[in-house]
């Protein structure tokens, strides 16, 4: 059942629902995601059920302000605090210590935990709404809402094709950013980035006062996190990720044959086959990360096979883009 996000009493019938314990599905200015309370184990076993997601997989915990924070995380070092003093509300998430007696379901049982708060107009007045019930509700852990290791999803409709008319969910439009938050790990003394979103590795370096590392570079394990497995956000249809020069050469070997196949590209490219779904690629990075999980859907809704996608430039601000691509295909 999709409600108008920006009505009042929609957003007072989610959270009543939250706080039966009944799953949500609600937008961020990132993807939309399946909500239940972070502080009930029973609630959010509900999304991991629904999405088909291993329970030690942890989710993503939203809340409302820094303060919210402070709920769920044993710990907000300094370099954690300046970065939700310079992107909260907004696309980056925090890997923070956890308490250890809230929210062990939505952490996956590790002594760590993702938070973010959001910044769409919808996510905030519900978990606002959520925060005034007695009693309140601190946090909604929420992951992307879609099956697991499938495509993301960006519109209301989107939810509902993935599970159902069943699921209330507050429908607040496209989502303007279109792929998940950056993650940073602020749990091993220095910051490392986990996962790049539209936030760039420089924006964040910047306000961190340091250099971000890789996972790779630490003798410590990561901790688990949201979006980080090699085969993610993939559609039905097999990815392949090609330059230019080579999209071109194939489809010039398979001239009339190519019926089946769906392109997304920058690169202006001929083609004799009717048969051929092309969709331009925009040239502007945040462009194309707004487009990309509908471009994937709509290619998946008309049954193609194959899924030939244009290499994403080589910049700083695409690496989001690439990262969900080369995710895709593995």
């Amino acid at each position: 059942m999709i409600l108008d996000g920006r009505s009042p009493s929609a957003i007072g019938e989610a959270a009543r629902a939250l706080a039966r314990g009944a799953l949500v599905g609600f937008p961020t200015e990132t993807v939309y995601g399946l909500g239940a309370d972070a502080a009930s184990d029973e609630a959010v076993a509900g999304i991991f059920r629904a999405k088909g997601r291993p329970s030690d997989h942890p989710l993503i915990v939203h809340v409302s302000d820094a303060e919210g924070a402070r709920r769920f995380a044993a710990d907000i070092p300094p370099v954690a605090q300046r970065l939700m003093d310079a992107f909260w509300p907004g696309p980056l998430t925090l890997i923070l210590p956890r308490r250890p007696e809230v929210a062990q379901a939505a952490a996956g049982g590790h002594p760590s935990i993702g938070l973010r708060c959001p910044a769409h107009p919808v996510a905030r007045a519900l978990l606002q709404a959520c925060a005034r019930l007695d009693p309140p509700l601190s946090g909604l852990a929420a992951p992307s809402a879609n099956r697991f290791g499938r495509v993301s999803a960006t519109t209301a409709a989107h939810v509902e094709s993935e599970f159902g008319a069943g699921l209330l969910v507050l429908d607040g439009g496209a989502c303007e950013v279109g792929i998940e938050s950056a993650i940073v790990d602020c749990t091993r003394g220095v910051p490392v980035l986990l996962r790049p979103g539209v936030l760039t590795r420089a924006q964040i370096e910047a306000t961190c006062g340091e250099r971000l590392r890789d996972p790779q570079e630490l003798a410590q394990p990561a901790p688990r996190a949201s979006g980080t497995l090699e085969s993610h956000y993939a559609p039905q249809a097999k990815v392949r990720l090609m330059d230019g020069k080579s999209l071109q050469a194939a489809l010039d070997v398979l001239g009339r044959d190519a019926a089946g196949i769906a392109v997304w590209a920058r690169t202006g490219l001929r083609t004799a086959s009717p048969g051929l779904l092309l969709r331009p690629m925009p040239d502007d990075a945040a462009q194309a990360a707004r487009e990309l999980f509908a471009v994937l859907r709509e290619f998946d809704a008309q049954g193609v096979r194959l899924i030939w996608i244009e290499t994403p430039p080589d910049a700083p601000e695409w690496a989001g883009v690439q990262d969900r691509l080369r995710r895709a295909a593995a």
